[in-house]
């Protein structure tokens, strides 16, 4: 047949019970693994899958599945990165047959982090074991791509290392760096401006979503006799937002008076 199948991954990736939530409300700027799977539903041996990657993550556990997806297609995977591979989207990348990085773009790898706001010692002792068993999936996918060693894979998630497109190539997480058609010179440095940070956006936070489904369970249960109150849903998500900014804005007003 070969056809040629691309694949955006240019929004946050999240699990398939939030792409439900997303889809409710008529957003459809995400990666799941449902979504994924049925782009490559139809892939034989003989065509090519080509993701184009410009995203800042999202859900660690999604993104293992679309890994997981992408390594069992029979077709050729090519993986592009057009401009930030970050966190579990650089999983997503390092799936691909081979990997092709922009001269502008950047790939970055850091530790899994936990949304847990409380508990007992035993409970954040647990959570630490389950983030460093999450650390060591991510490190074994980037391992069977770089052929580093896995130590120093995790030295490197730990620093959240941002690398350019020479390092990622010299590092093994990218095969080769995109040439274009009227490139006269070197490609160019591999820095990223910093305004790029602004462009990190926030998932839409579990605690909505299951609100969400509690709601849409009671609907059916009173066969849709009260309708769901959408506008209650939107400004609980908005709250949570606005939440995370403060807390991200303290701690950089707080480094920056030590400095």
């Amino acid at each position: 047949m070969n056809q040629k199948i691309v694949i955006p991954i240019k929004s946050n990736i999240i699990d398939n019970d939030t792409a439900s939530f997303y889809d409710f409300f008529g957003m459809d700027n995400y990666v799941s693994p449902e979504k994924v799977a049925n782009q490559l539903a139809t892939a034989e041996a003989s065509d090519t899958v080509e993701l184009q990657i410009a995203s800042n993550g999202g859900d660690v556990f999604a993104a293992s599945e679309i890994y997981t997806l992408l390594k069992s297609c029979q077709a050729k995977v090519t993986a592009t990165i057009q401009g930030l591979a970050a966190s579990a989207a650089s999983v997503i990348a390092v799936a691909a047959d081979t990997v092709q990085i922009s001269p502008t773009a950047q790939i970055m790898i850091h530790k899994a982090w936990s949304g847990m706001d409380g508990g007992n010692s035993d409970a954040l002792a647990h959570e630490s074991q389950v983030l460093d068993g999450i650390d060591q999936s991510i490190a074994n996918a980037y391992e069977a791509k770089t052929g580093l060693d896995n130590g120093k894979l995790l030295n490197l998630m730990s620093n959240e290392t941002w690398l350019g497109a020479k390092d990622a190539v010299k590092l093994g997480f990218a095969d080769s760096i995109m040439t274009f058609k009227n490139d006269d010179n070197e490609p160019a440095e591999d820095k990223q401006p910093l305004q790029a940070f602004a462009s990190v956006g926030s998932v839409v936070p579990k605690t909505a979503v299951a609100k969400w489904q509690g709601l849409m369970a009671k609907a059916k249960v009173n066969d849709a006799a009260t309708p769901v109150n959408k506008n209650e849903i939107v400004n609980d998500i908005s709250q949570q937002n606005d939440d995370l900014k403060n807390r991200k804005l303290a701690i950089l007003f707080g480094k920056e008076e030590k400095d």
